[in-house]
């Protein structure tokens, strides 16, 4: 069984223009200790599929299909229900941490409420804990730093802390939306090396949200590729890089810059993102596609598997 299951899962806004369809039909499984990547451009639904799962919409949000966590249906469940699973079971680390962290509040205090709302610890055994996780994600002087506020911290001491708090309760799933995009190369490289070795270390399932293929290629075992609210690509991570395909993913690929190539080129997938308010009836990348066909006006292609361990979404029966 896996550990999270995903049926049909659809997300709507409405908003002052219209109902915005941000999520569509989305079907995944991710298995314990998998570490899965989810790409795609800004505005893909990458970050509301998560969003949804973890019933963390806005006001005027609205999900609907089947989500199974650990075996339970959790979609739609009461908040007192779902808070006895985020947070111990599920949980997400955010782009920025200063949006998360509480600027008013010691790392100390965020720190230790979380093993006592959710575990139940008393105060100094909540403090023994959380130093103790500051000190596995690589803290020094973790006693001292503990007792800080956010804003005494570096960017990648903050989203150390918020790694380090998302793991307290040592979840069995761990999602990271884009969690080294406002830092340095070098920072960006400690925190990914730390997921890894605390994913292993903890048999615990992690989804990398994120625009870098690079972060991708580096950690995740399989990648979800995402346009218009909708998979159009899943692969293992190595089969996907070295032989995409799906137009939009060879897009992607072809968008970044590679250490082995002489090419100094980079191309761009032309075009814009489709309106979510206006989809056309096929498939969505139709507009941008080098390959598109008629059928592609008209028919909206289903993700199919392709071969045992690759699905993807598109009309066009093998790149050429």
């Amino acid at each position: 069984m896996p550990l999270l299951d995903v049926k049909n899962l659809t997300t709507r806004f409405d908003t002052y223009d219209g109902e915005v369809c941000a999520v569509n039909a989305i079907n995944l499984s991710i298995e314990k200790g998998e570490c899965i990547g989810v790409v795609g451009e800004s505005g893909s639904g990458k970050t509301q599929v998560f969003l949804s799962i973890m019933g963390l919409l806005a006001k005027n949000g609205k999900s609907e299909g089947k989500v199974e966590f650990q075996g339970r249906q959790i979609l739609g469940i009461n908040t007192k229900e779902l808070n006895k699973i985020r947070g111990v079971h599920m949980s997400m680390i955010f782009q920025d941490p200063m949006t998360s962290l509480n600027p008013y509040l010691r790392i100390s205090r965020q720190m230790t409420e979380v093993l006592v709302e959710h575990k139940g610890y008393n105060k100094r055994k909540a403090q023994q804990r959380a130093i103790e996780m500051l000190k596995l994600v690589g803290f020094s002087e973790a006693e001292k730093r503990f007792h800080m506020y956010p804003h005494m911290y570096s960017g990648g001491m903050r989203q150390r802390a918020m790694i380090a708090m998302s793991l307290l309760c040592q979840p069995a799933l761990l999602i990271a939306d884009e969690p080294t995009t406002a830092l340095d190369v070098t920072v960006q490289a400690q925190i990914l090396e730390l997921m890894a070795r605390l994913g292993n270390q903890f048999n615990m399932a992690t989804v990398l949200i994120t625009h870098d293929l690079g972060v991708i290629a580096g950690l995740c075992d399989r990648v979800i590729v995402m346009y218009a609210g909708r998979i159009v690509e899943q692969a293992p991570v190595r089969d996907l890089f070295n032989t995409p395909e799906h137009p939009y993913t060879q897009g992607l690929l072809c968008s970044i810059a590679r250490i082995d190539s002489d090419d100094s080129k980079l191309n761009t997938i032309i075009g814009q993102p489709p309106d979510l308010q206006a989809l056309a009836p096929g498939c969505a990348f139709y507009p941008r596609c080098g390959y598109s066909m008629d059928i592609c006006r008209c028919e909206l292609p289903e993700l199919a598997a392709i071969d045992p361990n690759r699905k993807k979404a598109c009309h066009l029966e093998k790149l050429r």
